[in-house]
């Protein structure tokens, strides 16, 4: 950092806003579902994606901390389960159709649905920053955009996957280059936007 940044070490770390690690984690869930969903698979992916839902928010809601990603993950998936059993293949078909397309949707409407009230990645990072910290104007620009990033990321897999049922000569870019692109887009954006964005408000 610059001769002109005169701020003591605790206040550096206070504005670290969040870890692509940590978010990275309650996307995993959606992730898991997103690679083994298929026609005829859709339904061991639901179960496997609410069991790592579960898994890896389990010591989180252990010591009180639901995060609003996790939570969405279990009722989603959980809900899917349900379906699988309590109904028949045939009345599943636009599931099993559209189950990818529905899960990017998901998250991209409760990532961006956040924005009206509180960014959910802020939700991550109040567990590292401070509490003076929370209210800052860096603070919520870094979260606002992080977000945003991230739902964005989500509505165009969900694009990506729903072009992929309509272009199936281009299934393999739609459903595996595009999404890997982004997610990988969306990570590395995570990782390098809060600390370029301290630096342009300390020049």
């Amino acid at each position: 950092m610059g001769h002109t940044d005169q701020r003591p070490a605790t206040r550096t770390r206070a504005e670290r806003p969040v870890g692509a690690g940590s978010v990275f984690l309650s996307f995993a869930p959606w992730i898991v579902f997103g690679v083994v969903a298929g026609p005829s698979t859709w339904e061991y992916a639901a179960l496997a994606a609410l069991v790592s839902a579960v898994v890896l928010s389990g010591r989180d809601m252990l010591r009180g901390r639901y995060f609003l990603l996790d939570m969405v993950a279990i009722v989603f998936f959980a809900v899917l389960c349900v379906l699988a059993l309590a109904l028949d293949r045939h009345e599943l078909i636009w599931l099993e159709t559209y189950a990818q397309v529905i899960s990017n949707a998901v998250v991209a409407v409760v990532a961006l649905g956040s924005l009206l009230s509180d960014p959910f990645t802020a939700q991550y990072a109040r567990h590292s920053v401070p509490r003076e910290y929370w209210d800052s104007p860096v603070f919520r620009h870094v979260n606002t955009v992080l977000t945003t990033a991230w739902g964005t990321a989500f509505a165009l897999m969900a694009l990506s996957t729903w072009l992929a049922i309509r272009i199936p000569a281009g299934s393999d870019w739609f459903n595996w280059v595009v999404p890997v692109a982004l997610l990988v887009g969306a990570v590395k954006f995570t990782e390098r936007y809060p600390e370029e964005y301290k630096r342009r408000v300390a020049a």
